[in-house]
């Protein structure tokens, strides 16, 4: 079900979709002249939930664009992109929850994820020793910090990015919503973006635009 389709304020669309349907139900969204291409696109797909990740994505896809002829691929490296050269595109899954940010003219970047306490597990894999996390609200802290480097890995379009070296986030504390700055170190331009973020009582969100 689209619960989101918005243009944000430097120009993007921004579209979730909270995936309730079942695997028969998301393909009867599709128009009925593409059911069969349809069909035929997921029979590769070896795992149910990425079936339902992948036919998900492009009824959100259909739902924020209007345009059935739209197809989105991936590079080798798994980047998405849009055939017709209409947008630049970024996606995201989390259980759930699909998410796609796109913009006519610039790199975007987007990462959903779930509230889960699994992330004080792996938290010191990608956050640096300098970066501050409230300890009143650790685990939402973590979530947006991994969130926001994940949108910010994805616009970036650079490999062998580490989380926790090249990529630093500036002291904040969560709220609703806000801004993140944040700077990157993989490159010799160590650039500074802001990125955006909200705090859902089931999911973060975090979207960049170049």
């Amino acid at each position: 079900m689209l619960i989101r389709r918005e243009h944000t304020d430097s120009g993007g669309l921004l579209g979730i979709w909270k995936i309730d349907e079942s695997l028969g139900e998301l393909l009867q969204l599709f128009p009925e002249h593409m059911r069969s291409e349809v069909v035929e696109r997921i029979k590769a797909i070896r795992s149910e939930r990425r079936t339902i990740e992948w036919l998900s994505t492009r009824i959100l896809l259909l739902a924020l664009l209007n345009k059935e002829k739209t197809t989105l691929n991936h590079t080798a490296d798994g980047k998405p992109y849009l055939e017709d050269g209409t947008h630049h595109i970024s996606i995201s899954h989390t259980k759930d929850y699909a998410a796609i940010y796109l913009h006519q003219n610039h790199l975007v970047g987007i990462d959903i994820e779930i509230r889960s306490e699994r992330v004080n597990k792996v938290a010191r894999k990608f956050i640096g020793d300098n970066e501050y996390i409230d300890p009143s609200q650790k685990t939402v802290h973590q979530l947006l910090h991994w969130s926001a480097k994940e949108s910010m890995f994805k616009l970036m379009e650079e490999n062998e990015i580490h989380f926790k070296y090249h990529l630093h986030i500036h002291p904040f504390s969560p709220a609703t919503k806000g801004i993140i700055t944040a700077t990157e170190t993989k490159t010799d331009r160590n650039r500074t973006f802001k990125i955006d973020y909200e705090v859902h009582p089931d999911y973060v969100l975090t979207w960049i635009t170049e």
